[in-house]
């Protein structure tokens, strides 16, 4: 399986973990040019802008350990844009949520990362 296909996955698996928890995703993969957004959804008038992060095994660190300082900016960075483009005028989050393993279990999901 290549990277992408890995990442397709968990991203899946992270929808699917959102919209069982009663997010609505509003787009998947959301990129303009220098800005990317895994997943952007909304619950109770509130959009959260998620970075899916996944590990196969901890060798590496967990996935939330790759949420330095630098990809908080880009993360922040990405969500500015979106709201600038839609004009959205409510209230707004970064969050992330971590997945690991063959199976792509959901490890934590950290709804405002402040």
């Amino acid at each position: 399986m290549t990277t992408t296909e890995t990442g397709r996955k968990a991203e899946k698996a992270a929808r699917l973990y959102l919209e069982m928890r009663g997010y609505e995703v509003i787009e998947l993969n959301w990129r303009r040019p220098r800005c990317e957004i895994d997943i952007i959804a909304r619950k109770r008038d509130v959009i959260h802008f998620v970075e899916v992060k996944y590990r196969f095994n901890n060798e590496q660190g967990g996935g939330l350990e790759a949420i330095t300082p630098t990809k908080l900016q880009q993360m922040r960075r990405a969500a500015w844009a979106w709201v600038e483009e839609t004009e959205w005028r409510g209230e707004y989050v970064l969050s992330a949520i971590e997945l690991a393993g063959p199976d792509f279990t959901v490890m934590s999901f950290i709804e405002n990362v402040f």
